[in-house]
């Protein structure tokens, strides 16, 4: 039998270096409404605080219920989602979502019902600087219930943040809180306190979407949850008697406002931030709000609420809390949003 000889490595010839291939890194993808700006949920925020700036204006130019406010503006809210549902297909998702998660998204939907109900009351009541303000004052609720119910506790950086936030919040609704001193305000003290129970019910909404928005499409849950909502607010319309139709043509155009704006890209664009960052953050980037707001309200003429100096110092240390507890917070993100 013939040995096969052996072949020696010959070190002296070049090795042809291996390919090696990297992966990349999945990156969170804005839906086609947010016009795909950017891939880093912050952009997607900041058009959600645009969008968001436009509700305390627009709410305080409608003479309609406060009700009836938030029913027409999920309607026309859901129509669009409708449309989104069908074109991405994300509707797929229902049939996979568990009982558990069914319950969660309804009980999301009438915490948001209850949101708006009580804020579109409070704006009639009280300054659109002190509602929208008190209103945000959601953060510290949500990092509450998200240390608890979600095992994400803020750093001490995000709790020095939330403070200060919440300390310029308190400094613009100061003079209304002494006792209503606002030029436009009709009962500011109930006003407040409406805007307050508003601040728990949309923490208690997003801490919800915070955990339901890891297994469903953005299109799948806010479906649900704007579908919950309408149904509340329609149960209550019915058993007080409001009337929601017909409708001038004049708040028709407010109300179509209210969800291209406020709905569609505020609330829509911070749920599907909620998949990236926690709850207590997209609350936190929201703060500004109340800034943007407020100078809405003083330029547009049949509003003119100039912002007093109160509000700019408040509007200033509020901003620099966000800042502060915005800064390099970081989370995994992946594809499907």
């Amino acid at each position: 039998m013939r040995a096969v000889p052996r072949r020696r490595c010959d070190w002296s010839k070049p090795r042809k270096p291996s390919k090696v291939v990297l992966k990349k890194e999945p990156v969170p993808r804005a839906p086609a409404l947010f016009l795909a700006c950017s891939t880093k949920p912050y952009w997607v925020l900041a058009l959600a605080l645009l969008g968001i700036s436009f509700a305390g204006p627009l709410v305080r130019l409608s003479s309609a219920d406060p009700v009836a406010i938030a029913i027409w503006r999920l309607g026309f809210s859901l129509l669009i989602v409708a449309a989104f549902l069908i074109g991405t297909g994300e509707w797929r998702d229902w049939k996979r979502i568990s009982s558990r998660e069914l319950a969660l998204a309804g009980v999301g939907g009438i915490s948001l019902a209850l949101h708006f109900w009580a804020w579109n009351a409070s704006i009639h009541l009280t300054t659109i600087a002190a509602s929208v303000t008190l209103v945000n004052l959601q953060p510290a609720v949500v990092a509450s219930i998200s240390a608890v119910a979600l095992r994400e506790s803020p750093t001490r950086r995000q709790v020095v943040g939330i403070a200060i936030a919440i300390l310029g919040a308190l400094i613009i609704a100061a003079p209304d809180l002494r006792g209503g001193i606002a030029p436009s305000g009709n009962d500011p003290l109930l006003g407040n306190l409406l805007a307050v129970s508003a601040a728990v019910t949309a923490a208690i909404y997003y801490t919800i979407g915070r955990t339901l928005r890891r297994s469903l499409g953005i299109w799948a849950y806010v479906g649900i949850v704007y579908s919950a909502a309408f149904a509340t607010l329609s149960l209550i319309a019915l058993s007080r008697g409001i009337h929601l139709a017909p409708q001038p043509p004049r708040e028709i155009a407010i109300f179509a406002g209210l969800a291209l704006g406020p709905m569609l890209l505020g609330h829509t664009g911070m749920n599907w931030a909620l998949k990236f960052l926690p709850a207590y953050i997209v609350n936190l980037t929201v703060l500004g709000e109340p800034v943007g707001a407020t100078l809405l309200g003083a330029i547009i003429p049949s509003i003119r609420q100039i912002p007093t100096v109160s509000t700019l110092i408040g509007g200033a240390i509020m901003l620099g809390g966000v800042i502060i507890a915005a800064a390099r917070t970081t989370r995994g993100s992946t594809v499907n949003a």
